[in-house]
């Protein structure tokens, strides 16, 4: 399932899922990686659809310049990889950072996106979404002792409070880089995780949403990102303004909070919402 693909002087790694429909590319979270995907993938999506989940440059295995993280530049890899592949159309997806690159890419390329199914992310998010993925870029750049030392610091994130499932720990482990000492750190850097973010809130994304004419399927999820009382990512308001914007917009309620509603239940709420979507 592995691939790597040479893309505009970067090498970009998938996860080529196989499927009899499709193919559905989506696109993982800010600082997240093709595996994010993994409880989606154990929950039916494959061998239902054709997925290609994708490390954007910066995470995961593909390479990560030192610069280079627009929307813009993330929507050329997509684009290269596909040429590549010689897929002309696809539905589109992505989980937060990657719904909102989905949108991008949409409102950008229509001739590229048949359908797009955004996965909690909006034309407009939290107004404390900074402070609430601070935990998720705080981890970053930093050394830890050990792999056992860095999945137990991963439950502890605040977003979990005492939620796990087995089948993240395969995105925790492709999210780092296990040293010859035994020490561990992770993939990507922290300066160009807040490059995407500076930039990905300088785009003009009412005008991005106006120019969306395809399908849109948006599924949101409002548990607490922390403690009970802690808000979610997107709020439902903003969710339902992204779907009122466009053109052809559905909006579903998924269980969970912005993580775990990709594993267990969320992730069968979200793969048959998917499913019925991209067939229909």
């Amino acid at each position: 399932m592995d691939r790597l693909v040479r893309v505009n002087n970067i090498q970009l790694h998938y996860l080529d899922h196989s499927g009899e429909n499709g193919p559905l590319v989506l696109m993982p979270g800010l600082t997240a990686n093709a595996h994010s995907f993994d409880g989606l993938i154990a929950a039916g999506l494959s061998p239902a659809l054709r997925v290609l989940a994708l490390d954007l440059r910066g995470r995961g295995l593909s390479d990560k310049p030192t610069s280079g993280y627009s929307m813009a530049d993330h929507a050329a890899d997509v684009l290269a990889l596909l040429d590549a592949m010689d897929i002309k159309r696809v539905v589109l997806g992505g989980h937060s950072f990657g719904g909102l690159l989905t949108l991008y890419m949409a409102a950008r390329y229509p001739d590229r996106v048949r359908k797009l199914v955004v996965i909690d992310a909006a034309g407009s998010m939290h107004p404390q979404v900074r402070e609430l993925i601070k935990p998720s870029v705080d981890r970053l750049g930093k050394v830890v002792p050990s792999w056992d030392a860095y999945i137990t610091a991963m439950k502890q994130m605040p977003f979990y409070r005492g939620w796990w499932d087995p089948i993240i720990e395969g995105f925790y482990r492709a999210d780092v880089e296990i040293r010859a000492d035994g020490t561990v750190k992770p993939r990507s850097r922290p300066e160009a995780i807040i490059e995407a973010v500076d930039k990905a809130l300088a785009e003009d994304w009412a005008k991005h949403l106006v120019a969306i004419t395809q399908p849109t399927l948006l599924l949101n999820a409002l548990g607490p990102f922390g403690p009970p009382e802690s808000p979610p990512v997107l709020p439902r308001e903003q969710a339902l303004e992204t779907v009122k914007a466009v053109a052809e917009g559905h909006y579903v309620e998924v269980p969970g909070n912005h993580m775990t509603m990709l594993y267990g239940e969320g992730a069968q709420r979200i793969v048959a919402e998917v499913i019925n979507f991209v067939n229909s």
